[in-house]
């Protein structure tokens, strides 16, 4: 590798950016692909799985791989772009390797894997070269001591477990936004995603839902008692919680909607009282809702908060009271970036987007992608006959219900040893 590092530990690497020769990124590294043959016999690192646009990920050899320096992974030739399906023979480091039970020989010290070091040998193959683990925390300390070493000096690196924890996974997780940490947890094998979704609070593990395919988010809802599911649901945008309730049995769906608190499960059914596909089915009920008294100042501090998507906090709406949906009459709506050229004083009533006009819930898929490209939008208000507000419909909202089902998945397979 030219001038580059010839030691690097697998869970550093998560996240790092793919370059291909021409210097643009093409992805993202999210796990280590090693071959385990025996305690005897050197692990060898096969290559990387990157994540590429749709979410797709790959298999990137590491013989295509040239440098891995200031926090970017370089590669070299044409990558293939069939989907990446682990192999029999195969292990994922951060997927599988993490949290395994291991004992050091010399010594007898038994702790958990927390991370793998890969090293570039003579012959230029990668292969695993160290393994740092941890000791269980003793007495008042909450966390054991740390030892690195050497991969030969380690028992039962290749040994599979029925219950192996997730501590040091979700800690690989933890620094993941949403929808990539999802991407790791759809590939993981049944009892780590288990045990992963354990380990979430339930705000990250909501979070994480919501940018799973729906198969995943229904199988996860399944492994909770029906109390943390409804709290799951309470933590989700009250849409996508919609849209996975929809996908469970009528029973399942009526438990879980009676466990919710009532305003939560309020939310939730009428927005599943509308058709699918409609304004009312895909907007969220909770937009950033102001009084006609609201000054520019107020405005811009409620789009501060962090939860608000980027398009849910591009407009504000002007509702008579009350402010919650459905909302007295909707006086109309203002954009922030026309908000942040006036005083902070200034109502924003005297702001308000005149030409905007409202969806009716029942207007269809087509019919709101149509109003948001005639009118350069990324949200737009859905009201009632009697002009109250609903929700809004976002752009987001928009993309989620028109790409097919099952989008985050279409692409092609890779076949075994990552060729064509």
């Amino acid at each position: 590798m030219s001038s580059s590092p010839n030691r690097v530990f697998a869970a550093r690497l998560v996240g790092l950016p793919v370059f291909d020769p021409r210097g643009d990124q093409v992805g993202k590294v999210r796990d280590v692909v090693v071959a385990l043959r025996s305690e005897y016999s050197q692990p060898r690192v096969l290559g990387l799985v990157a994540e590429v646009f749709g979410r797709r990920r790959i298999f990137v050899p590491m013989t295509r791989v040239t440098a891995i320096e200031g926090g970017q992974v370089h590669t070299t030739g044409l990558l293939n772009m069939r989907r990446f399906e682990l192999r029999q023979a195969e292990t994922l480091i951060v997927g599988q390797m993490l949290d395994r039970q291991v004992t050091i020989r010399p010594t007898g010290i038994t702790g958990t894997v927390y991370d793998i070091g890969l090293e570039q040998a003579r012959n230029r193959d990668w292969v695993v070269s160290r393994v740092a683990i941890q000791e269980p925390g003793k007495g008042l300390r909450r966390r054991g001591q740390t030892h690195i070493v050497e991969w030969r000096d380690i028992e039962g690196l290749t040994r599979r477990e029925d219950t192996q924890g997730a501590t040091h996974l979700l800690a690989a997780l933890s620094d993941l936004r949403p929808a990539d940490a999802a991407a790791v947890i759809h590939d993981l094998p049944r009892e780590r995603r288990t045990a992963v979704v354990a380990g979430l609070n339930d705000e990250r593990l909501a979070d994480v839902l919501e940018e799973l395919p729906e198969e995943d988010q229904v199988e996860i809802l399944q492994l909770l008692d029906t109390e943390r599911a409804a709290d799951i649901l309470e933590e989700m945008s009250p849409d996508d919680a919609a849209d996975l309730i929809a996908e469970l049995s009528p029973e399942t769906a009526a438990t879980l909607l009676a466990a919710m608190e009532p305003n939560e499960a309020e939310d939730v059914r009428r927005l599943m009282s509308y058709a699918e596909k409609t304004a009312g089915a895909m907007m969220t009920p909770e937009p950033v809702i102001l009084s006609p008294d609201a000054t520019v100042a107020d405005a811009l501090a409620h789009v501060r908060n962090p939860d608000l998507t980027p398009s849910l906090a591009a407009l504000v709406y002007i509702c008579r009271q009350p402010l919650e949906t459905p909302t007295g009459r909707l006086l109309g709506a203002a954009h922030i970036q026309r908000l942040l050229r006036e005083p902070p004083s200034t109502l924003v009533a005297a702001a308000l987007d005149e030409s905007m006009d409202p969806l009716r819930p029942d207007a269809t898929i087509d019919q709101v992608a149509a109003h948001l490209a005639t009118y350069n939008l990324v949200a737009a208000p859905v009201v009632d006959e009697d002009g109250r507000l609903l929700g809004a419909v976002t752009v987001d909202d928009l993309l989620d219900h028109m790409l097919p089902d099952g989008w985050r998945d279409h692409a092609p397979r890779r076949t075994a040893g990552g060729m064509p």
